[in-house]
């Protein structure tokens, strides 16, 4: 009598349901965009004292140290917001498994396949842009391949991932599909991705693969499957980057002769097509949140 009792949860990480009852609007997730900002300042920070205690250390590992700082305060900020709403508030796990009459091992390779077409079929477009500037290829081949290859992996293939995808989808998409209409929460989730990587060389492609991201997440609800999408395209652009044919050459046509990369492109754009007719055959779990679980209030037992 009278006794909190929590209803049971089944989130895939134990690790997410902290947030799963904090789903921000729009304001809240300027505020998290605030909160990363502040992030920001902290990590470069964090740089500034390693480099003041060694450069050499500094330069190699600064990255691996400073990124998962970035994210500590919106991480507080989330589950704070998420603490006060578990008593009488529903909310949605931030990672289910709705994948429909597949298996949890051809969604992955379904969605691995069109994150790599993807990744090409927008390359014409990110090549209309104007070369960048000699000081941002040099911070950009600092990041994939300034240290030991192991430290970027880490940064690029599982920080990047992770982090990103617990931000971009996991809390803003989540929240904007419980205030907006999926269409609206997908391009604004897909924005506030293109805003993080502040400069538009970046920034464009990542608003077209968050576009990518963000219809899987809303038909699976899985969280791992987009952070599988960004590992893997993360690490092709680390991979490429070891290649010294690759080195030199701002897009594929530079490497390829006109037939090979046109035929590719055709079939590129076939695999991503066919990947978003099996995506979209995926039936919704809930109208509102898409692929995502309901989670319980925790509530006074009678």
């Amino acid at each position: 009598m009278g006794l909190f009792r929590t209803q049971k949860r089944k989130p895939s990480y134990a690790l997410f349901s902290r947030y799963a009852h904090y789903l921000p609007s729009v304001g809240g997730t300027f505020m998290l965009l605030v909160m990363f900002m502040l992030g920001a300042v902290l990590g470069n920070i964090v740089v500034l004292c390693m480099q003041a205690a060694s450069a050499e250390f500094a330069e190699k590992f600064g990255m691996v140290v400073s990124y998962p700082v970035m994210f500590i305060p919106p991480m507080l900020y989330a589950s704070a917001k998420s603490r006060r709403n578990e008593i009488f508030n529903e909310g949605y796990a931030l990672d289910s498994n709705n994948f429909g009459k597949y298996g949890s091992l051809a969604m992955a390779l379904i969605v691995s396949a069109s994150t790599v077409a993807m990744a090409f079929v927008i390359e014409p477009v990110v090549s209309l842009l104007p070369d960048m500037p000699e000081w941002m290829e040099q911070v950009m081949e600092q990041m994939l391949a300034g240290g030991p290859l192991w430290v970027t992996l880490i940064s690029v293939s599982v920080f990047a991932p992770f982090f990103e995808e617990w931000l971009c989808r996991g809390m803003v998409m989540r929240g904007l599909l419980k205030h907006t209409s999926p269409a609206t929460a997908i391009l604004l989730s897909s924005l506030f991705f293109a805003v993080l990587h502040m400069n538009p060389w970046q920034a464009i492609p990542a608003f077209c693969l968050g576009v990518l991201f963000g219809y899987v997440y809303y038909k699976t609800g899985s969280l791992k499957l987009t952070m599988l999408m960004h590992c893997v395209n993360n690490t092709m652009s680390v991979i490429f980057s070891q290649i010294p044919q690759f080195k030199e050459a701002d897009t594929f046509m530079d490497v390829m002769s006109p037939w090979a990369y046109a035929s590719t492109g055709v079939a590129c754009a076939l695999i991503l097509a066919s990947s978003v007719i099996i995506i979209r055959s995926i039936p919704k779990k809930d109208e509102t949140l898409g692929g995502c679980d309901k989670v319980e209030a925790l509530s006074i037992g009678e």
